[in-house]
């Protein structure tokens, strides 16, 4: 006897995507109810120039982001982003710096993030270590790399056909948020359209399952990190264009400011939950916590101690609605 496992009442499945919507709109909600009450204590907050900074801080920070959400959909993570965005700094503007045009630049940089990602997927799924310990020991190498490359000193005379790119604005958006915005539209037809994305949260659901049913689950975790390596380094390329230089230490605490605006977003570090939408949100409002710092005044250190106790309170209700279901 064959017993048919029982369909979701089409109740369900309204609420649950009624849920989707307003986690999403709930998300803007708190980020717009968060830029009011910073321009009340402070109405420079809305000034062109701040809301320009505000907007390419963000737009490098959610591309890291986007890239995490991959990785964390699959039940992974990623503690490697903020070291690839440094090196890549780094790698970029020595390569700036003695002649090499931007095209080549940007393709080296992007082939240096896949080989990153690509070490990572190899050290998760073929050496089965877990995926902290495997990125914090990548994270502890490129740092160690990008500090031996550059000598430990800023590499400075960054060609102004770089730096132009995060200087400039269409009606005064910055070029960057539109780089972020093309790369969440795709992030977001890949997740949710494509069979890559369909087994992203197979893999996140259950790797043995998705393995018994036909998921290749090498490719696709080799992918997830892979995607996180090539925007991570994308990140780093842009970063050096706004900081017209680049740093050695450039992209420090990326790596949990880009966990911390995913699971912000309704990614979940059990797996199988995440958006990019919500990521690009989330992204905003950490970015938005220390713009609105910096305008009031508020210590660094206080700052850091709040995007932390922001992380360890989301992945709390995180576990506790697991625990839940």
């Amino acid at each position: 006897m064959i017993v048919k496992e029982p369909r979701p009442q089409i109740g369900t499945l309204a609420a649950r995507g009624w849920s989707r919507h307003l986690t999403g709109y709930g998300l803007l909600l708190i980020m717009l109810s968060m830029w009011l009450i910073v321009f009340l204590l402070e109405p420079r907050f809305m000034s062109f120039e701040n809301l320009f900074n505000l907007g390419r801080q963000t737009a490098i920070i959610a591309i890291v982001a986007i890239g995490q959400t991959f990785v964390i959909i699959t039940r992974g993570i990623d503690l490697s982003v903020g070291s690839t965005v440094g090196l890549t700094s780094v790698v970029t503007a020595k390569l700036l710096v003695s002649g090499m045009p931007v095209v080549p630049t940007l393709m080296i940089a992007l082939l240096l993030g896949a080989v990153v990602g690509m070490i990572n997927g190899v050290i998760v799924f073929d050496a089965r270590i877990t995926p902290f310990i495997a990125t914090l020991g990548t994270m502890t190498m490129l740092r160690g790399a990008t500090l031996m490359s550059s000598e430990g000193r800023l590499i400075s005379n960054v060609p102004k056909s770089i730096t132009k790119l995060a200087e400039s604005s269409f009606f005064g958006i910055p070029y960057l948020l539109f780089i972020l915005l093309l790369i969440a539209i795709i992030g977001t037809i890949i997740v949710k359209y494509t069979v890559f994305g369909r087994n992203l949260f197979a893999i996140g659901s259950s790797e043995e399952s998705s393995r018994l049913s036909g998921v290749n689950v090498r490719v696709t975790t080799y992918g997830a990190y892979m995607v996180s390596g090539v925007l991570s380094a994308l990140a780093g390329f842009l970063l050096t264009s706004r900081l017209a230089s680049g740093i050695p230490t450039a992209g420090s605490g990326y790596e949990l400011d880009a966990i911390a605006s995913s699971v912000i977003g309704g990614a979940s570090l059990f797996g199988a939950q995440g958006s990019i939408f919500g990521t690009v949100i989330g992204s905003f409002i950490m970015s938005t916590l220390s713009n609105a710092g910096n305008l009031l005044g508020v210590q660094p250190f206080w700052l850091q101690i709040a995007v932390g106790a922001l992380l360890v309170i989301v992945v709390f209700f995180d576990q506790l609605k697991k625990r839940v279901k």
